[in-house]
C-alpha cells in the first residue's frame, strides 16, 4: 500500500486539488462518476495537438503515419491490459455506452420473438434501455435477476432464469451504486452451458481490478477510459474474435469499409469493421499515457490503499445516528471503493448541496439506476467513491460536513 509521502506525491500530479470551492479546498469523491486527470495526461493532450494532429489510416504522410502507430499502440497496450488474446478484439468507441448500445444492435439480427434476455436490478440505465429497445423491437422477453437486501445476486436461483430461448445476458461487474463485486465468472459459466452470450459491463473495473477476460471466458466486456484518469468519449468494447467476426457493423460509413460500388459493400477486417468514422484520435492516444499512469502505480497497490479507504470510510459513517448504508459493507473482499447512503428524514439533494457548500463532491440522486432505487424504496441515494488521491483527512472532513448538514437541516 501507499505511504502518506506517496499519497501526496500523487496527489500533486493532479492540479484540480489545488481548486478552491467557496473558499474551501476540493475534496473530489464524485470518482464513480469520472475520475481526475493526472498532468501527464493533461499533457498527452496538448502534445497530440502540438505535434502530430492528422486523420488516421487513410494518408501516406508523416503526421497521418505517426498518429496511426499511436493508435495502433493504444489498441495493443488495452490488449495487454486487459489480456485479450488479440488487439484486433478491441473496438475504440465513445464509452460504455456505446459500446452497449453497439453489441445490442449487432445482435438484433439473431434475436427472435420469444428469445430471452437477461439482465439484473442493479444495472446501469446504460445497461436497461439497450435491451428494453431490442426487445420491444424483435418481441422478445426481458428478465430480471433479483438481489438479496445486501445487495449480492440471488445466484442460486440463477440458473432458473435460463432456458434454450435465452440469448444474451448483459450484467456489470461492479454495481455503480452499491460498489457489490458480482461473481460475474460463475453467472458467465451458466450462462455457456445453455449456449448463451454473456456481455459484462465494466465501467467501475479498470482501475479496481486486475482484468483478464481470457479468464473470465467473457464474450464481450465494455468499459471507458474516463474512469481511469483518461479523457472522456472514449472507451471500448472488446469481444471475441470469432463472435464479432460474425455480427454485422452497427454504423456505416468511412474507414470500416473494404471496397464500395452503388451495387454491394463489403467491410473492413476487425477491428475497422466496427470503427466507422474519424474516431476520437486525441482520446485514444492520451487513453494510452493513463495507463501507464495505472500500471506505473499498480492495480494493486491501488486496490490496497482504496480498500483501506473504503474500510475507514464505513467505520465512520456507521458510527452516524439515522444512517443507511446500501449493500453488504461487512465483506470487503467483495466490495470496491463505491458506497451509497442516507440519512434519516433528509433528502439526499439537500444533503449533498451543503457538501457542496463546503467543497465537498459527490453524487446524489438516482445515479441512473432508478430500478434499484425502487428496490430499496427511495427515491436517490448520496454516493461517495474515492480514488488514489483520495486520504483519510479527507473523510474526516466529509464526516464532519455531513454532521454539520444533519445540524443544518434538522433544525
Amino acid at each position: 500500500m501507499f505511504s502518506e509521502k506517496e499519497i501526496q506525491k500523487i496527489r500533486s500530479q493532479f492540479p484540480i486539488l489545488k481548486k478552491k470551492i467557496y473558499s474551501n479546498y476540493l475534496v473530489y469523491m464524485d470518482n464513480a462518476a469520472t475520475t481526475q486527470k493526472p498532468l501527464q495526461v493533461i499533457q498527452a493532450s496538448q502534445n497530440y495537438y502540438s505535434t502530430m494532429n492528422s486523420n488516421i489510416h487513410r494518408g501516406l504522410h508523416y503526421l497521418s503515419h505517426q498518429a496511426t502507430l499511436c493508435v495502433e499502440n493504444v489498441r495493443k497496450k488495452i490488449q495487454k491490459f486487459i489480456h485479450a488474446k488479440y488487439s484486433s478484439e478491441i473496438i475504440f468507441t465513445k464509452g460504455t455506452t456505446e459500446s452497449i448500445n453497439l453489441v445490442a444492435s449487432s445482435i438484433e439480427a439473431i434475436i427472435k420473438k420469444g428469445d430471452e434476455i437477461i439482465i439484473s436490478c442493479v444495472e446501469h440505465h446504460s445497461n436497461i434501455v439497450p435491451w428494453q429497445i431490442l426487445c420491444k423491437k424483435k418481441g422478445a422477453v426481458l428478465k430480471i435477476i433479483s438481489i438479496y437486501e445486501n445487495g449480492f445476486f440471488q445466484l442460486k436461483n440463477f440458473e432458473s432464469f435460463f432456458s434454450e430461448r435465452t440469448k444474451i445476458v448483459s450484467i456489470s461487474h461492479i454495481s455503480n451504486v452499491l460498489g457489490i463485486i458480482n461473481p460475474v465468472k460463475s453467472i458467465i459459466q451458466i450462462a455457456h452451458k445453455y449456449d448463451a452470450l454473456v456481455l459484462i459491463d465494466g465501467a467501475q473495473v479498470p482501475s479496481n481490478l486486475d482484468l483478464n477476460v481470457q479468464d473470465l471466458n467473457v464474450d464481450f466486456y465494455v468499459f471507458s477510459a474516463h474512469k481511469m484518469y483518461g479523457p472522456t468519449g472514449i472507451g471500448i468494447l472488446y469481444g471475441k474474435k470469432k463472435i464479432l467476426e460474425k455480427l454485422d457493423p452497427y454504423q456505416f460509413g468511412g474507414e470500416m469499409i473494404k471496397n464500395v460500388s452503388f451495387d454491394r459493400t463489403t467491410y473492413s477486417d476487425l477491428p475497422l469493421k466496427f470503427e466507422a468514422g474519424t474516431p476520437n484520435i486525441e482520446g485514444i492516444i492520451v487513453w494510452g499515457s493513463a495507463i501507464d499512469f495505472v500500471k506505473k502505480m499498480g492495480i494493486s497497490n491501488i486496490q490496497s490503499y482504496k480498500k483501506k479507504l473504503l474500510m475507514y470510510a464505513v467505520k465512520h459513517l456507521n458510527s452516524i445516528d439515522g444512517i443507511q448504508l446500501y449493500g453488504d459493507i461487512m465483506d470487503f473482499s467483495k466490495k470496491s471503493s463505491i458506497i451509497s447512503f442516507n440519512l434519516d428524514e433528509l433528502h439526499c439533494f439537500d444533503v449533498g448541496c451543503i457538501l457542496d457548500r463546503l467543497g465537498i463532491a459527490v453524487r446524489t440522486g438516482h445515479l441512473c439506476a432508478q430500478p434499484l432505487m425502487n428496490f430499496f424504496k427511495v427515491s436517490g441515494m448520496i454516493r461517495v467513491s474515492f480514488s488514489v488521491y483520495n486520504t483519510f483527512q479527507e473523510i474526516d472532513y466529509l464526516l464532519e460536513g455531513i454532521l454539520k448538514a444533519k445540524k443544518i437541516l434538522l433544525k
